[in-house]
């Protein structure tokens, strides 16, 4: 199953130096959950206050550890949101 990550710099409450410390930590997991094919698109927001993400797992929990083992995200540092996605239903016929 597919699912839509968005998630959000919680900027009000952490430091740019914060975000600073754990962007390479951030950065290598990043990688290893694409390498794992967990992560099969991903994108920085354009208005520049965090990321999004296609990712692949059976289950919402599931998707949902996945994404709490990113530095950021273990550090409470963003704002989740988790949206499951299914096929669009207007090319059925």
């Amino acid at each position: 199953m597919q699912f839509l990550v968005l998630t959000r710099r919680k900027s009000e409450a952490f430091t740019t130096e914060q975000f600073t410390e754990k962007f390479s930590a951030e950065v290598s997991r990043a990688r290893e959950l694409y390498q794992e094919q967990f992560t099969r698109q991903i994108w920085h927001r354009a208005d520049g206050s965090g990321a999004c993400q296609i990712v692949e797992g059976p289950d919402e929990e599931y998707v949902r550890d996945k994404i709490n083992s990113l530095p950021f995200a273990g550090a409470g540092m963003l704002d989740i949101m988790i949206v499951p996605l299914k096929p669009y239903a207007g090319f059925v016929q």
